[in-house]
This record gives C-alpha cells, structure tokens and sequence, in this order.
C-alpha cells in the first residue's frame, strides 16, 4: 500500500518507520522536502521525501500528523490531492494554555473532513504518542486504538493497519465520534504529561 506522511515530527516519523518496516511504501512530506528526504534515507525500506503535495499525492492512505494551528489551512490547500484519499487524522485541537480548541458541537476531524470534502477522513492514533507506536507491546495487552470515520471501507483500512502495527484496534463508529475521542486524548495528555504518568503509556480495552 502507498501511503503518505504529512509532518515529520516524532509521531510521523515514528508511524512513517514502524509502516516501511511492514512493507508499506511510504512517503513522508514536510514543509522542508529536504527534511523530509533525510528522514526517509535514515528509516530505509525503499521510503522516500518530498513535499506535503507530493506525500498527499502518493498514498493512498494518508497520515496527517502536523500542529493543529496549521493543519486546517494546509489541509484545504492540500485539498485536490486528497481528494479520493483515506486521510488519517492524528491531530487533536490543543488551544494554548493545553485545552480543547473545540468540542462538543464538532471537532477536528470533522473540521477537516470539510476543509478537504472529497477525502475520506478518519480518526486514529490521536491518544497515542511516538513511544508506545514504536514499541506496543505491554504486559496487559495491546493498546487500544479507537478508528472513527464515515465511510466503513476507510475505518476498516485503518483498522487492519492498527492490528498490523499491534493495536487493539477498535471500531469507534462515525466520524461525529471524534467529539468524543478528541477529550479522551486530552486526558491521556492530562495523566502523561501533567500528572506524572509518563508518556510509554496507553489505555486498553477489556473484554470478556
């Protein structure tokens, strides 16, 4: 599978190697292509660098992992690209100060879906940081991975990669759920960095 990164910050990179390890090609987009091509020579596996344009045009799958203060307007200029694509949105809508930008009556998953109307947005690995993405394996069990989006193709996709990646990968439903995985992240930001629980962390999902 194609698959394009959009932010080559630790989450990006991190998810970009653990997938070209799997076997997927990959592409990673930055701002500074020239970053973006270093960081493909150093993870290996045939992946290669470039721009947002072109990582946005190579995958099939794309992974948005960029700040949220600029993820919007990239996203609409990245919109023709994307068009057609299963954007993977690991974003959350952190306001300074460490709160919610926005909740209850959107978020910004669905914030992204309208400024790129022809992808096929959904919601993952957005309470989950580099850490536990390079290494998932706990003692307990697989982290959980909560995988909301519209079209059931797409979250079934991102699904099987989670699984791959060795998440405990979760139908989350709709993309409205977002709503609700967005505070959910923002309490593990809360326990990880806040209170003291470190970041080599995850939440779980039991069954029995």
């Amino acid at each position: 599978m194609h698959i394009g990164i959009i932010g080559t910050g630790r989450i990006g990179g991190t998810l970009g190697r653990r997938l070209a390890e799997l076997g997927e090609e990959v592409f990673f987009g930055s701002r500074k292509p020239a970053k973006a091509a270093s960081i493909a020579a150093e993870v290996g596996h045939a992946a290669r660098g470039g721009s947002y344009e072109e990582a946005a045009g190579f995958g099939e799958v794309v992974m948005l992992a960029t700040p949220w203060n600029v993820t919007l307007d990239l996203v609409r200029e990245l919109a023709g690209e994307l068009a057609g694509r299963v954007l993977v949105d690991i974003t959350n809508p952190i306001a300074p100060g460490g709160t919610l930008a926005l909740g209850h009556r959107t978020s910004a998953a669905e914030e992204i879906a309208a400024a790129a109307p022809e992808a096929k947005v959904v919601k993952a690995f957005n309470a989950v940081y580099f850490e536990v993405i390079a290494d998932p394996a706990f003692p307990g069990g697989r982290p959980l991975l909560t995988v909301a989006g519209d079209d059931p193709e797409a979250r079934g996709t991102v699904i099987e990669l989670g699984g791959r990646l060795g998440f405990e990968a979760v139908d989350a439903g709709p993309l409205r759920n977002a709503r609700l995985l967005e505070p959910l992240a923002m309490l593990w930001i809360q326990l990880a960095f806040n209170l003291g629980q470190g970041t080599d962390t995850a939440f779980g999902w039991l069954r029995r």
